[in-house]
């Protein structure tokens, strides 16, 4: 199975220190929707692996949640784009949840859903514990400068970061670079 693992916030849509908590709050990022369209087109399922705290923390409530999803959705629908499964962490750093990013039992979630190995499956984030968990589960981590991390564009990473880590402009520049590394050519 091709897969390609996602983080949402920071990722996908704009992030807010104040949490995304309503449809009308979540808004893509540039090209966003479109690359994920790309890597559908390309045979790959897309699956989100996202921290939603906002849950624990009383700020929203599933039923918004899965309406910002529906909203997230139809617009990725109306570009020709999908994707596959949602996975969230609804816990706060309290619960000390093996779930909550940067520990990788979301991501290995998805394994256990999917029936996959985790080993080369790009795992697509805007922060430092994006690229731990996706790290301790075995993925590759693939940085985005969006969100969190938009501070280090033109800057070398950061030595903190996990070994084997890309970094890329935005999920636009990561669908360019991984698109073209694996596709396979033509006959």
């Amino acid at each position: 199975m091709k897969l390609v693992i996602l983080d949402r916030d920071g990722t996908l849509n704009h992030t807010s220190d104040e949490y995304i908590k309503s449809p009308e709050e979540w808004q893509a990022l540039p090209g966003a929707l479109e690359a994920i369209g790309r890597l559908n087109h390309a045979g790959y399922h897309v699956v989100l692996a996202t921290n939603q705290s906002g849950l624990g923390r009383g700020l929203m409530d599933v039923a918004a949640l899965n309406a910002i999803h529906k909203r997230m959705l139809k617009q990725l629908a109306a570009v020709g784009g999908r994707i596959d499964a949602i996975f969230y962490c609804p816990h706060t750093l309290e619960d000390a949840c093996t779930c909550r990013k940067p520990l990788p039992g979301l991501i290995e979630q998805v394994a256990d859903r999917f029936g996959v190995d985790l080993k080369g499956v790009p795992f697509v984030g805007d922060s430092l514990r994006d690229m731990q968990a996706a790290h301790a589960a075995g993925c590759m981590p693939h940085l985005v400068l969006t969100g969190k991390c938009e501070a280090m564009r033109g800057e070398p990473l950061p030595s903190h970061f996990p070994e084997g880590t890309q970094m890329h402009l935005d999920l636009n520049a990561f669908a360019d670079v991984f698109l073209k590394k694996h596709l396979e050519p033509a006959l």
